[in-house]
């Protein structure tokens, strides 16, 4: 895998086809998980470990799949790597397994991890799709993260609450005072809407903004011939 294709891919998965922002994938976890910045953070690490391995493993037995039924096939094996991952969390993080709940077991039925092995990984060699996953994790990792940062700061003036679940000794921050009301509907669904909504619109100004200059950016002079020398007499 040559590096212009790494960087294809990873462009892709972290902005050109960033599953929350342009393919509007994921709605479940976006909208529950993402009160506060630590838990957007640590389902994302979750769907990260399962779309990198399982892109790796449906991509080494895509050539012994029967294609009528590579759909349920492909579903087992998510299935299967999201149980590893589950009884991992458990074990080592068992407090904030409880507050994450049944969202870590859902990420067998996220569209997008099925959508990117069916679309990619199967067609493609295992580096790649290894790659592709844990990109179009890396995709869902920052704004899940940024819209439970903004959630949270917006909701309560808080940021990193739920750090000592995963760190312990470590305290959140309280960046607003600490008389200040909250903001109920931040921390709310609709909250996660409107704000998944201007991100969505910062992101097409973003790419609006760059195709102008590129646009208004004027081509390259074309390069001055070579002066010919005189024949010799």
């Amino acid at each position: 895998m040559t590096f212009d294709e790494l960087r294809r891919i990873a462009g892709n998965g972290i902005w050109k086809q960033n599953s929350s922002l342009v393919q509007i994938l994921g709605m479940c976890p976006l909208l529950a998980v993402t009160t506060n910045l630590v838990n957007g953070v640590m389902l994302s690490l979750a769907t990260i470990i399962v779309m990198s391995l399982s892109g790796a493993v449906i991509s080494a037995l895509r050539n012994f799949i029967p294609h009528e039924i590579r759909i349920p096939v492909f579903i087992l094996i998510v299935a299967a790597l999201v149980t590893m991952v589950d009884l991992l969390f458990n074990a080592s993080l068992h407090e904030l397994y409880l507050v994450l709940g049944i969202f870590i077991p859902l990420i067998v039925t996220n569209c997008l991890v099925l959508a990117r092995v069916e679309a990619f990984a199967a067609k493609n060699p295992q580096l790649q799709s290894a790659f592709d996953g844990a990109f179009m994790g890396v995709g869902m990792l920052w704004t899940l993260g940024l819209l439970g940062g903004m959630r949270e700061l917006i909701g309560n003036g808080t940021l990193f609450s739920g750090i000592e679940l995963v760190v312990p000794g470590l305290n959140h921050w309280q960046l607003l005072p600490a008389d200040y009301p909250g903001f109920l509907l931040a921390v709310l669904p609709p909250g996660a809407f409107i704000l998944l909504g201007c991100m969505v619109a910062w992101k097409n100004w973003v790419e609006a903004r760059a195709l102008e200059r590129r646009r208004q950016t004027p081509p390259p002079a074309p390069a001055a011939p070579a002066p010919t020398l005189p024949a010799a007499s």
